[in-house]
């Protein structure tokens, strides 16, 4: 099965996009091979560490495109969520807000170049990231997926990013499929700031408050550390639509429904530091520990059962009642290593703990069950991921007399220990049908898996001729579950000119599926197109080595294998301009998906094999690799700087990207599911991974600076995007959104600086969602959760900081 949806001619966008970029040079934050930090600095030649084992490679000089975004740019927006800024400064990223999606509200997922979001590693100061333990099992973007959570990690301790958009398995091994975000963080004793914000939206909601700082002191004459705190409250937000069902008794006609951001309470510590023990051994550290609360809502719950208003739902609720699902994430990491030079080689030996564990409440609710003897609050449960790491790496660069330059050599081992723990929640939470909104982990879902594994790697780099570089990287691993894989990658740039240079790349790589994906189990409410109406059903998600998942035809995950090519251009005829063009595909066979949700009414064996195991649900999933993809795409990205009379100065920038996706092959559905006339990989689910998010995007900005004033604008425009059901009829699409935002600051004295800023300054929110088929849940839930931009509306912040 071939599935693949026309779009506006990428050829013929890069064509245009190219001629913007050469003509005029416009736009904001984002740079693909040019540090935004160091291009407002003159400066732009970054050295990078990311996706390079070389001392001295510069974004410029990069096979690979390499984005460098400073602490400034990431300060430089309303929104105190990394995911968030990230998106707005990258055209390649993606960041909805999904809302009544259970633990996904909490735990938000990011996309980059229109893959999952657990397609793409995550590290920090160079070394591998925890992942999160929340699964995002609903219809929101990266369903499916159990990535990095990088909201957790505060804006407070960045220095700078570093998104490498190119596949790069056979350098930093699993995940690395659709690119590397390595987070570096404030180093060194001198210097500080703290800052204060306040916000909140044009409806006079989701007031945001954020307090945030670093500073640094020495440990004696060798040595020092830095430490960075941020702590915000952010209240919820709501543009659910008043509702009009008779059921819902003396709440008819009013707003019932919390629909939009969750009220969020995150705080945060991080913790870097370094000492000299002698003039070959430096010892490192840096840790973090991170809580965020959360409270948000699920879907209301009716007074009474029909609209003949004969049967309340519950005695204890006879105006209905709103679950809220109240959790609490904790992420606690720490690295320490030690690393020097010994006989020419540059080694770093170190070890890696992290941890995110999800702990859930379900307040305000009941168990229909239990009547009225029932609870209203309930614990459902808890869910941990660990990681245990231990690393050695080695290189040298030795010269070699019929190269350029020296060659890079390096080598380098890793182990590797995971675990993945579901925790019961109390007998009440899952009792009969359970806590309504979500239902407790059950003492058979409950238990701790865990896997290791060990990889071995070589890089080699360096100039063949003056202006030729190449690359060559191999890594091999060996997983305790999976078995044996090895990745390969090979890179070339070649320099026609100073000013101009051809890239490219070509590589495999592999994804090993997730513990979460392997084990996580759940039951909740969902809602789900019954004969063309929008219906809350009792969904169960089941690990595929379970007996329900055997029951629907489940077999055992494998690792997902890429391919990935990638060629491009740098063109620099000027110090302050510089533009990059980059094509890239990147083939993914046996991706891991969630299955359909199996509705069983109308399939009795199967309910009655899995009412036999004591489950009793509506609908069931679980995990499958069942599809074969290909993306294909473009970067495009000019930077610009104009330096003004009496030292004021223009920086401009143009970013965009296009993004095709197309789904090569779906496997057949299992006999078992075949003979129920239940298909494993519905319609919905592949045209979600080809056109559920923006096939562009297109970021434009200024930043303009004199004396103490300074301004910015930024136009970000998000591409058409399509909800899709499995009705074609039902399929909504979304025009493009274009949406503006400004700001201006102003520095008081010589350390203090204020800034006033608009979000979405011309109040831009998405089409409403239709009301055929109820697909709006009878105009309660009027906004997509696929709107790339959210839809709370307008934002105005005002931020007050101090520096030393």
């Amino acid at each position: 099965m071939s599935v693949k949806h026309q779009h506006a001619n990428p050829a013929r966008a890069l064509l245009a996009l190219t001629l913007i970029a050469a003509a005029f040079p416009l736009a904001q934050a984002q740079t693909a091979d040019s540090s935004l930090s160091a291009a407002a600095a003159g400066e732009p030649n970054t050295v990078v560490v990311t996706g390079t084992r070389s001392l001295n490679r510069r974004t410029l000089d990069s096979a690979s495109p390499v984005d460098v975004i400073g602490s400034k740019e990431l300060l430089g927006t309303g929104s105190s969520e990394l995911a968030t800024v990230l998106s707005r400064l990258l055209p390649s990223m993606n960041f909805a807000r999904p809302t009544g999606a259970d633990a996904s509200d909490a735990v938000r997922p990011a996309q980059l170049r229109g893959l999952s979001p657990d397609q793409t590693l995550v590290l920090v100061n160079g070394k591998r990231r925890h992942t999160s333990a929340v699964v995002n099992v609903n219809g929101t973007l990266g369903r499916g997926s159990a990535p990095v959570d990088l909201n957790a990690i505060p804006l407070a301790a960045i220095d700078h990013v570093e998104v490498l958009r190119d596949g790069a398995a056979a350098q930093y091994g699993s995940d690395a499929i659709a690119g590397v975000i390595n987070i570096i963080l404030k180093r060194g004793a001198d210097g500080g700031e703290v800052e204060a914000s306040f916000g909140n939206f044009d409806k006079g909601d989701g007031d945001q408050t954020v307090v945030r700082g670093s500073t640094g002191f020495k440990l004696g004459d060798k040595g020092w550390a830095r430490v960075a705190v941020e702590a915000g409250n952010r209240l919820a937000t709501n543009r659910a639509g008043a509702d009009p069902r008779l059921q819902a008794g003396p709440r008819q006609g009013q707003v019932n429904q919390r629909y939009g951001d969750p009220d969020s309470k995150p705080r945060a510590l991080f913790l870097n530091s370094q000492y000299s023990i002698n003039d070959n051994i430096d010892w490192y550290a840096f840790a973090n520990y991170g809580e965020r609360k959360t409270s948000s809502a699920a879907t209301f719950r009716t007074a009474y059962t029909s609209d003949a208003r004969t049967t309340l739902r519950s005695p204890l609720y006879p105006e209905g009642f709103l679950p809220l699902e109240d959790s609490k994430s904790t992420d606690s990491s720490l690295v320490t290593g030690l690393r020097g030079d010994l006989a020419g080689w540059r080694w770093d030996a170190s070890l890696n703990y992290g941890r995110n564990r999800f702990e859930l409440d379900v307040n305000n609710t009941v168990n229909y069950d239990l009547g009225a003897a029932s609870p209203t609050s309930f614990y459902a449960g808890k869910l941990t991921s660990t990681q245990e790491l231990a690393n050695l790496d080695i290189a040298r660069d030795i010269p070699v007399s019929w190269m350029a330059g020296p060659l890079t050599v390096a080598l380098g081992a890793e182990a590797r220990y995971e675990s993945y723990e579901i925790g019961a929640g109390e007998a009440n939470s899952y009792f009969g049908s359970g806590a309504q909104g979500y239902s407790g982990f059950r003492p058979e879902n409950a238990g701790k898996n865990s896997r290791n594994n060990q990889s071995v790697y070589l890089n080699l780099e360096g100039d063949i001729v003056k202006d030729l570089n190449a690359s060559l990287a191999v890594r091999h691993e060996r997983y305790s579950d999976f078995g044996n894989t090895t990745s390969g990658k090979g890179s070339l740039r070649y320099a026609f000119t100073p000013q101009f240079a051809l890239r490219g790349t070509v590589s495999n790589g592999f994804r090993a599926p997730s513990l979460a994906q392997e084990f996580y189990t759940i039951t909740t409410t969902n809602y789900l197109v019954v004969n063309g109406t929008n219906t809350p059903i009792e969904t169960g998600t089941f690990p595929v080595n379970s007996a329900a998942a055997r029951a629907l035809g489940a077999q055992a995950l494998k690792p997902e294998r890429a391919r990935n090519l990638s060629i491009g251009a740098q063109w620099q005829p000027i110090r302050n301009w510089t533009t990059t063009v980059d094509l890239y595909r990147i083939d993914i066979d046996d991706r891991v998906v969630f299955s359909s949700n199996l509705q069983l009414a109308n399939a009795p064996a199967l309910n009655s094999a899995l009412r036999s195991q004591g489950i009793f649900v509506g609908a069931a999933r679980y995990f499958t690799n069942a599809v074969d993809t290909r993306t294909k795409g473009v970067d495009v990205v000019s930077t610009y700087r104009l330096n003004l009379q009496q030292g004021a100065r223009a920086d401009f920038t143009v970013a965009y990207n296009h993004n095709d996706n197309e789904v090569r092959h779906v496997a057949a559905s299992p006999d078992v599911l075949a003979a129920n006339k239940l298909v494993l990989v519905d319609r919905q689910s592949v045209n979600r991974l080809t056109v559920g998010s923006p096939k562009d995007k297109l970021v434009l900005g200024a930043d303009y600076t004199r004396g103490t004033w300074s301004g910015h604008a930024n136009v970000t425009r998000y591409g058409k995007f399509t909800v899709p059901q499995n009705d074609p009829a039902l399929d909504q699409n979304y025009d493009p959104q274009w949406v503006l935002d400004v700001s201006g600051s102003v520095r008081v004295a010589s350390n203090w600086r204020v800034t006033l800023g608009i979000d979405n300054l011309t109040n831009r929110y998405p089409a409403q969602v239709t009301s055929a088929g109820n697909l709006n849940v009878n105009g309660t839930q009027p906004y997509s959760v696929w709107a790339p931009n959210g839809f709370n509306g307008r934002f105005f912040y005002a931020k007050a900081g101090y520096s030393w």
